[in-house]
């Protein structure tokens, strides 16, 4: 069985966050003489080997770092690169891949679905997962359909007239993203419609809910191997209408040291309601590997929020009870991708009956 690898980076808005993420891992994997492989997708949508050990500064805003080598992806063969003076073709020796892309299209099913046909195991969501946790229009309503509290949500139509059948205000978010980016709060339809013409975040996609602004916002991990366990509930301090990109990523660690109460006191039923809700929504999405799932308390009240399939930090930060060192984490993240590969596809009935009685194209054709 070949090392484990690092997948980071990707043609996304959360390109840098998604390198935090992935030279998190790989230092915690080095840490614990796992030797993994980095994995770096530039932003020209290239692949390349980088070397371990990298810090932030070491990736240019364009470019990649130095001594980075390349890579192909290849479909049922996996990542190959150069190999030795001759520089003939060698496929890297990989047991299984620790995605750490955050936002389309590494998180959304395109990278998970490319994975799948160059026969790479990997962590987090299969493909159906990934997309399913990407759009939140299409969750909030399976979440809605199974019994659990949603805000009402609707799709943006972007033609005149347009309104959302309730009040406002109203918070508008990209129906396929994530990191708060491009989220905003507006008064009216109009501004709505004004902001999906112009936000490159929203013209492929927007939702609209009702906008809260006493809500506050509720986090919970969950891991699925060995075996489902839920992490601690986080209530993060946000200074504005909603809890930003900056207030997350941007100063000291990351999301490791963005200002949160760890298992703040919820009123009423309030834990039983999230730990159940996470269970639920993990079985609905079918989670794999480590997810955070989001919640809004709005006084007694508890909604369903999104899911968010690859965490920044691998949502590191939120298993302190149970805790879950992060090499404990990885580990079992990788022998789940290794003994329960996300594909199992089959040619059992395509057994030519169908082709030998077809007849002939040109008679189908008429």
């Amino acid at each position: 069985m070949g090392s484990p690898a690092v997948i980071f980076g990707g043609r996304s808005p959360e390109h840098d966050i998604s390198i935090l993420t992935g030279l998190l891992v790989e230092r915690a994997l080095s840490a614990g003489g796992r030797a993994p492989v980095s994995l770096y997708w530039s932003k020209t949508n290239e692949w390349f080997e980088v070397d371990a050990g990298l810090e932030a500064k070491d990736f240019p805003a364009e470019g990649v770092p130095r001594k980075s080598r390349p890579l192909r992806l290849v479909a049922g063969t996996g990542f190959v690169g150069d190999a030795g003076a001759l520089r003939k073709e060698r496929a890297l020796d990989i047991s299984a891949a620790v995605v750490c892309c955050h936002g389309a299209p590494g998180e959304d099913g395109t990278l998970q679905a490319a994975l799948d046909l160059a026969g790479v195991r990997y962590t987090g969501p299969d493909m159906a997962a990934a997309a399913l946790g990407m759009d939140k229009l299409a969750l909030g309503a399976v979440a809605e359909s199974a019994g659990l509290r949603v805000l009402p949500r609707v799709g943006v139509v972007p033609e005149e007239g347009w309104a959302p059948p309730f009040a406002g205000p109203y918070i508008v978010k990209p129906r396929f993203g994530g990191s708060s980016i491009g989220i905003e709060t507006v008064a009216d339809a109009p501004t709505i419609l004004a902001l999906v013409r112009n936000s490159v975040h929203l013209r492929g996609g927007a939702v609209v809910e009702p906008y809260r602004g006493s809500a506050v916002d509720l986090e919970i991990a969950v891991r699925t191997y060995p075996q489902l366990q839920l992490s601690a509930i986080a209530k993060p301090e946000r200074t504005g209408a909603i809890y930003t990109y900056n207030q997350k990523y941007v100063g000291g660690e990351g999301m490791l040291s963005a200002p949160r109460e760890m298992n703040p006191e919820l009123p009423g039923e309030g834990e039983k309601v999230v730990r159940e809700a996470a269970i639920t929504i993990t079985a609905l999405a079918r989670l794999r590997g480590v997810a955070r799932v989001d919640f809004l308390l709005d006084g007694e009240d508890i909604y369903f929020n999104e899911v968010n399939t690859i965490p920044g930090s691998l949502a590191k930060y939120l298993w302190v009870s149970p805790a879950v060192p992060i090499l404990d984490l990885l580990d079992d993240m990788v022998a789940e991708a290794v003994e329960r590969p996300t594909t199992r596809w089959s040619t059992v009935g395509a057994d030519g009956t169908a082709l030998r009685s077809a007849g002939t194209i040109a008679g189908k054709l008429g």
